[in-house]
């Protein structure tokens, strides 16, 4: 269990001043993973080249960990300076210690009581603490296996109801984490543009018999999710128990696992998600730790009286105390023409991960019940995270949804999302950006933040 300790002080400020604000995502107390392109000689030079390295953001900047692990002041023996060469952070070897070891070095580095010592290191904090917007943010982690899975039970249920009416919940959901291998090799950090995809489309209710059709994606989505990345994984036909899933746990990211809604109405029966999801799934380029969310644990999903208790491998003391997060999440929108006039993004939703049905620990234990071999950089996603609330939905297919008319049975017309450019949104058109955020707060502790998970429909191929 992550505990707190000195590096979660309130108090503690930092000689890069961006630090100290109490509105930043990335105060001393954070210090999430990130990387970044480092260019290296002058441009006209034939060996100028560009490669990854790792970085923690501060305020607004970021700490080159790789460059500052080779000027040897953290004290690093040789292997951990070559594990932080590596091109991203999930590797053999990056365990939840090394993690806690190298946050607390890299604090002390960083805290404004640290003195600035003389000429020479005064030039290794300008060498090794950038500025953010000078950087281009990639992946933090090389991700190799992705699975997305439907832990919110809000959103299973509303869902459920616009297709299942007398019986949203199917009768497996409350007694196993449902889940679908999806497609890592489309997985896209933050910022990256978002193709509008095609797909086969069902023939319309009205007139089943003339086909299905090809084309562009009409009911274009966002799915607001939070994914856990994977430090260490298991031996092939080793579970995970759920007691100590939690130390295989690199960090929490945000995830929007973008879905064509018409392509996925045709194609999900009998096997599921196929090319409505593995189109894109966009990343933010931060991983926060468990370190940093220490202060922000709270208990694991609870269940209403008369739910089924979960099953042995999936019931841990520790995981019902303190396995879960409390996370608070955004969902905003700017249409092409609201950039165009100079409009702030929207807010469309505001929720908490506090109101998922399985937690974290939970859908690692149940992914390796069978043996399953999880590796690091493995991205586990949450699935859409909804709560009870209208403005806590998050996807547009909640939002907009309008129940059915009692009389026919029938859905009722889409109530649309009203922009402030007088533009109106039942699903994404093109040119819209989608930004999620997320934040934890609590009394006596300082504000962390996981940064910004955005991308921009572009149109489809023609």
């Amino acid at each position: 269990m992550h505990t707190l300790d000195d590096t979660h002080n309130p108090s503690l400020k930092s000689w890069v001043e961006s630090a100290n604000d109490p509105s930043t995502d990335f105060p001393i107390q954070n210090l999430p993973l990130a990387a970044f392109m480092a260019s290296h000689g002058d441009d006209d030079d034939l060996h100028a080249h560009a490669h990854e390295h790792l970085g923690m953001p501060i305020g607004d900047r970021i700490v080159d960990i790789s460059t500052l692990a080779a000027s040897g002041i953290l004290e690093l023996d040789d292997e951990t300076i070559d594990l932080l060469h590596m091109p991203t952070w999930a590797y053999f070897g990056v365990t939840g210690d090394f993690m806690t070891e190298l946050r607390k070095r890299v604090q002390d580095y960083l805290r404004a009581d640290r003195p600035a010592g003389g000429q020479q290191q005064r030039r290794l904090r300008d060498k090794c603490v950038i500025p953010i917007k000078d950087v281009e943010l990639v992946s933090p982690v090389a991700v190799g296996n992705y699975t997305d899975f439907y832990a919110s039970i809000h959103h299973a249920a509303t869902v459920g109801a616009m297709f299942r009416p007398d019986n949203a919940l199917l009768p497996n959901y409350k007694h196993v984490p449902i889940g679908y291998h999806g497609r890592a090799s489309s997985i896209v950090v933050s910022g990256t543009d978002i193709r509008r995809p095609k797909g086969q489309q069902s023939p319309p209710d009205d007139a089943p018999q003339s086909g299905p059709t090809f084309g562009p994606c009409k009911l274009l989505d966002y799915e607001l999710e939070v994914g856990c990345v994977i430090a260490q994984g298991n031996v092939q036909g080793e579970p995970i128990p759920l007691a100590i899933a939690q130390d295989h746990m690199l960090g929490l990211i945000l995830v929007n696992d973008w879905s064509a809604r018409d392509i996925q109405k045709w194609e999900y029966q009998p096997l599921g998600p196929f090319l409505a999801k593995n189109f894109a799934t966009t990343t933010s380029p931060f991983v926060v730790t468990l370190d940093a969310l220490a202060p922000f644990r709270c208990p694991g999903p609870s269940r209403p009286d008369g739910d089924p208790k979960p099953l042995p491998y999936l019931t841990d003391a520790g995981d019902a105390q303190h396995g879960g997060f409390d996370i608070a999440l955004e969902v905003l929108l700017q249409s092409a023409e609201m950039l165009k006039r100079g409009l702030s993004p929207i807010r469309l939703s505001k929720g908490s991960f506090r109101d998922m049905y399985w937690s974290m620990a939970q859908l690692i234990a149940h992914h390796t019940s069978n043996g399953c071999n999880l590796e690091p950089g493995d991205l586990l996603a949450s699935g859409t995270i909804s709560g009870q609330a209208p403005d806590a939905r998050g996807c547009l297919l909640e939002l907009t949804w309008n129940g059915t008319d009692p009389a026919s049975g029938k859905p009722r017309p889409r109530k649309p999302i009203e922009l402030p450019t007088d533009e109106k949104r039942t699903f994404l058109a093109d040119g819209d950006t989608v930004i999620f955020r997320a934040s934890c707060e609590r009394e006596g502790c300082r504000r962390i933040g996981f940064g910004e998970c955005r991308g921009t429909i572009t149109p489809a191929l023609a």
